[in-house]
Formats: C-alpha cells, sequence, structure tokens
C-alpha cells in the first residue's frame, strides 16, 4: 500500500517537473507602447493625488493651527474664516486641476 502510494507521489513529481512547450517566437516577450503609457499615466495620477492631499492637509494644519492659537473652534468655518481674513492670512487663492 506505501509503495503504490510512493510510486504515484514519484510520477506525479516528474510530470509536475517536465518543462512546458511555452510561447515562443520572435515577438514573445516584448511589451506593447500601450503598456507603457497606462505606467506613465498611472505614475501621473499618483503624483497628481499626493500633491492634492499635500495641499489640503497643509491648508487644513494652517488653519487648525490659526484657530487653536485663537481660541477659535477649528469646526466653526464661518468665525475661523472671518478671523483669518481679518488678520490678512486667509488663503483666497485655491488652485485646482480638474
Amino acid at each position: 500500500m506505501v509503495s503504490d502510494l510512493s510510486a504515484y507521489a514519484a510520477q506525479g513529481y516528474s510530470v509536475l517537473a517536465q518543462q512546458g512547450s511555452g510561447p515562443l517566437g520572435a515577438d514573445f516577450g516584448k511589451a506593447s507602447p500601450i503598456g507603457l503609457l497606462v505606467l506613465v499615466l498611472l505614475a501621473a495620477a499618483v503624483l497628481y493625488l499626493g500633491w492634492a492631499f499635500h495641499r489640503r492637509f497643509s491648508r487644513m494644519n494652517r488653519r487648525r493651527m490659526f484657530a487653536e492659537k485663537h481660541g477659535i473652534d477649528p469646526f466653526d468655518e464661518q468665525a475661523l474664516d472671518a478671523a483669518m481674513e481679518q488678520a490678512g492670512v486667509l488663503d483666497h487663492k485655491k488652485k485646482h486641476w480638474l
């Protein structure tokens, strides 16, 4: 019984170890220019998202620090905007891409 199992196992290993005939030819392994375009677009999207997050986070952090320094509730947007406008530090220029 055990010898039969080892014979089947050896046969299974030999089948798994055989080299299959893979795709061969002159064009095998060459990437399409579309693949490069996709990678460049993905990299550009990641860089844009990082840039946009950094701008938004920096703006939020500036507003929070101003609110804490002047004793204003950071979630009261109207009071915070009015105080920042009066102090002359409100950022009116918002850059939007898309």
